[in-house]
């Protein structure tokens, strides 16, 4: 069956289904991946021949109606509420509609569904950010476990330098390159921002014996970091303080932030930056690592609304300036976007194997609804950042509070030397 006939199958019905169909045979243009949608009325259209890698099923015309809309917006979310089915390879429908920019054409209705969620969730006060970081950061150290690295639970972008085998050791291979980057010494303080449930601050502990302090806004992480302390009987070494970014006590030799500045909310970025900068000492040495984008543009609602309520992020270009606005000098620069692929397959494939042990923790808030929701975010994440088009990178910034020290290295040679002791 050739082109023209496959799309003659859609039968004159509904304007939505009509509309849709246009917006699909762009894409189906715009990709070589094979992709197969049937619509509610029995009409269907595939962009070419061959067993299609991805069905997309439209199981009502309010689905068809909703993409008509709010674009893949409204796809996503017909597909979370069980009246759109995603068939086949979901990573393969998220990188045709990449490559085809679906998800950049421009969305009136979607703009200002974004610009209401700021204005009801933004973070501008510390309740409302601690209440956005607990709805996702709150769901449980068990849900984590069963997806994450073992024994660290790093949920950031992890380092896959070249004969990396496994998420553990690309997580470890991370925080040994931040440790470097920092020239973190024994027996100095350092700071760990938005620390999760304390992977960094143990490695440091573990394998430079660098006394740390995590800071986290979110109660379940705090008391599970604070319980491995106490097992570990490390109370004089390690602490963690339940607090905002932006209330951090304290002066540090140097202050480490891996994933946190998404987190600041869209008119936050200079108060957390100058909280960065406030709690190092005079020439330390600090290492930001964050979701960036390449030029200015909104966050995806789908994101913010489903996954990271309150969530920015911001351009590199404006992140550089408010650092240096903050008095902080930048040393180094390293983009680490195609990493961030690599872990979030792993993590996508994780809960794909785990799903059974996720639902069974709960099932009532792991249900059909929340898998759907969290495969597309790690899906469809996994392909933007493998995406030749896509604007969202993720960057490691080294800092000095101040210029430098002469005890600085020149050049880059500290953070390739010899593997780290076992």
């Amino acid at each position: 069956m050739g082109t023209d006939e496959r799309v003659s199958t859609m039968r004159a019905g509904a304007p939505p289904v009509q509309a849709v169909g246009r917006m699909l045979r762009s894409i189906g243009q715009r990709t070589n991946i094979c992709f197969r949608v049937v619509f509610s009325d029995g009409s269907s259209y595939q962009n070419r021949e061959g067993p299609p890698a991805v069905t997309l099923t439209f199981r009502s015309a309010a689905a068809a109606r909703r993409v008509a809309l709010f674009g893949h917006v409204g796809l996503l979310e017909s597909y979370f509420d069980q009246s759109l089915d995603i068939d086949g390879d979901i990573a393969a429908a998220f990188r045709a509609g990449m490559e085809a920019r679906f998800d950049a054409r421009p969305n009136l209705l979607n703009t200002q569904r974004n610009r209401w969620h700021e204005f009801r969730f933004g973070n501008r006060s510390i309740a409302q950010a601690k209440a956005n970081a607990r709805f996702h950061y709150g769901l449980g150290t068990a849900f984590y476990r069963c997806w994450l690295d073992e024994p660290y639970l790093m949920y950031t972008c992890a380092y896959w330098k070249e004969g990396t085998r496994t998420l553990e050791e690309a997580q470890q291979n991370k925080m040994e390159h931040v440790c470097r980057k920092l020239l973190l010494k024994p027996g100095e303080r350092f700071v760990d921002i938005g620390c999760g449930w304390g992977g960094f601050t143990f490695y440091a502990w573990e394998h430079h014996r660098a006394l740390g302090t995590g800071i986290n806004t979110t109660p379940e992480q705090v008391a599970a970091m604070r319980e491995e302390i106490a097992r570990r009987g490390l109370g004089d070494r390690l602490s963690v303080i339940e607090a905002d970014f932006r209330e951090i006590p304290g002066i540090y030799d140097k202050c480490v932030s891996i994933g946190v500045l998404e987190h600041a909310g869209r008119d936050q970025l200079a108060e957390v930056v100058r909280a960065h900068a406030d709690c190092l000492r005079p020439g330390g040495i600090g290492l930001l690592h964050f979701i960036g984008h390449v030029g200015v543009f909104d966050t995806e609602f789908y994101i913010r609304k489903h996954i990271f309520p309150g969530g920015w992020i911001p351009s590199l270009a404006e992140t550089i300036a408010a650092m240096e606005r903050a008095g902080l000098e930048i040393l180094d620069i390293e983009n680490l976007r195609r990493h961030y692929a690599l872990t979030l397959d792993c993590w996508a494939e994780r809960f794909d194997r785990r799903w059974p042990e996720i639902h069974a923790l709960d099932p009532v808030v792991f249900n059909e609804r929340f898998r759907r929701k969290w495969r597309t975010y790690l899906y469809s994440c996994a392909e933007m950042f493998r995406s030749p088009n896509a604007h969202t990178h993720l960057f490691q910034i080294t800092y000095s509070k101040g210029n430098v020290g002469r005890n600085y290295p020149l050049s880059r040679a500290h953070l390739y030397g010899q593997e780290r002791a076992s």
